[in-house]
């Protein structure tokens, strides 16, 4: 009898197992992969996405260049895992002085990559399987895969809209936790709680007080707090940016996540950190060491000089902290005039790169789609960009499966832009208007 041959059988043997590990079930799905690429094709001005289309800062750029062409041949190859020296020190430096208390460089700091990688790590150190993690809606959206990729069990907890009786207009300040219902949310089973202020999408910049109650819940029911602080420094209208790791018992118990990218203007180089005490960040090493192991050396050198340079201006009119969010109210006092001569309603963001909108009044505008269960913020986001050429985010992207329909009457615009793409917007929304009313 001839042998068969066992090439020929293995080339032609199908797996029958399943490939997918259990742990990416339900969370294939992303809102950047489809409004990215329908901004790519459809859009002339992009809203959408949270970047800035204006040039960094010179004298980042220039720390950068010179790192890459004057620097040690040493930067161009591997630093310490846990965050290049000159930067994990600096940022020890500057949060000593935001913070009030002494830090080590070596054990407090961590350098990731981006503030996404720094949340990835605190989710995979921290969270075991059925923990629960109470998350405050609308969120970021990756915090919900992130938890399940953990194991853990996503809570949420809901800021709720109190539009102002006078007829003002709406602000971030408006949408609040109830304090009873955020209470009921923490039990024996829950190991943190996400914070993210100032909060994306909304622009809510969290007060002292609504601080005091997540602090007082955190302590008495022995819970870590993840405060996701990207937007530390972009805040309007006077408002003061507080740091829950500030406040009575929590420095123990918080990891405070921040970002290169919204705080320098450079969002692709991918440079974030996390600030915390040495009991949590040592998981977060644990957990970096057997990922990424470290972010580029050169991009680190930049960003420490940059820090450098901002922390010998710190309060000082000419700091890139102090200028940047004076530009950025600026550019969102333009786009919330240009909404508001549409007929949208924006929702006046305390700090971020976004503002909300309010499009009930655009219902007659957008044809159904026949048997489709898609959120009417979803069509009116896809009908926009295909029929007007603008590009925004709808927002119940940010909210549970179980809540997303409750939040379908508002789009996310994103307004760190330079005034020629915000103008170029406006033309579109005054085009769309005289159509409106012709």
């Amino acid at each position: 009898v001839k042998a068969s041959n066992p090439l020929s059988f293995s080339l032609q043997a199908k797996m029958s197992r399943p490939v997918q590990a259990r742990r990416l079930e339900g969370i294939e799905k992303n809102i950047w992969v489809e409004f990215v690429k329908l901004a790519a094709t459809y859009s002339k001005v992009n809203l959408g996405q949270g970047f800035p289309d204006f040039p960094a800062p010179d004298f980042l750029t220039e720390a950068f260049t010179r790192a890459l062409g004057e620097g040690s041949h040493m930067l161009h190859q591997y630093t310490r895992g846990f965050g290049h020296p000159p930067l994990v020190k600096v940022l020890a430096q500057f949060f000593e002085k935001l913070l009030g208390r002494d830090l080590d460089p070596m054990t407090n700091v961590m350098v990731t990559v981006g503030a996404y990688q720094a949340l990835f790590c605190c989710f995979q150190a921290l969270v075991d399987e059925g923990d629960e993690v109470i998350i405050i809606e609308p969120f970021f959206d990756c915090y919900e895969p992130m938890v399940k990729m953990a194991g853990g069990t996503p809570v949420f907890v809901p800021l709720r809209p109190n539009p102002p009786k006078d007829g003002k207009s709406m602000s971030s300040a408006d949408w609040q936790l109830d304090p009873a219902e955020l209470a009921s949310k923490f039990s024996e089973r829950t190991k943190a709680i996400v914070l993210n202020s100032p909060n994306n999408p909304l622009g809510k910049v969290f007060s002292r007080g609504e601080l005091g109650l997540i602090a007082e819940l955190c302590v008495k029911h022995d819970v870590l707090c993840i405060s996701d602080e990207v937007y530390e420094w972009l805040v309007y209208d006077g408002k003061q940016h507080i740091r829950i790791a500030s406040l009575q018992g929590m420095w123990d118990r918080t990891v405070i996540v921040g970002s290169a990218g919204k705080t320098f203007s450079v969002t692709g180089w991918k440079v974030g950190w996390v600030v915390g005490p040495n009991r949590l960040l040592q998981h977060l090493r644990t957990v970096h060491q057997n990922s990424v192991y470290h972010c580029a050396t050169i991009a680190q050198e930049a960003v420490a000089q940059g820090f450098q340079r901002e922390l010998m201006l710190y309060g000082k009119p000419e700091s890139y902290f102090v200028q940047l969010p004076k530009e950025l109210q600026q550019k969102r006092d333009w786009l919330v005039q240009s909404l508001d001569g549409v007929g949208m309603k924006p929702v006046i963001p305390e700090g971020t790169y976004f503002l909300v909108a309010d499009i009930s009044q655009f219902k007659s505008d957008v044809p159904d789609v026949p048997n489709s269960d898609e959120p009417y913020d979803y069509r009116f986001a896809k009908w926009m960009v295909k029929n007007k050429g603008l590009a925004a985010i709808p927002l119940s992207a940010f909210y549970s499966e179980a809540h997303k329909n409750n939040y379908t009457n508002f789009i996310r615009f994103c307004f760190a832009k330079e005034e020629a793409t915000l103008k170029a917007a406006n033309d579109i929304l005054q085009k769309w208007k005289q159509e409106k009313t012709s």
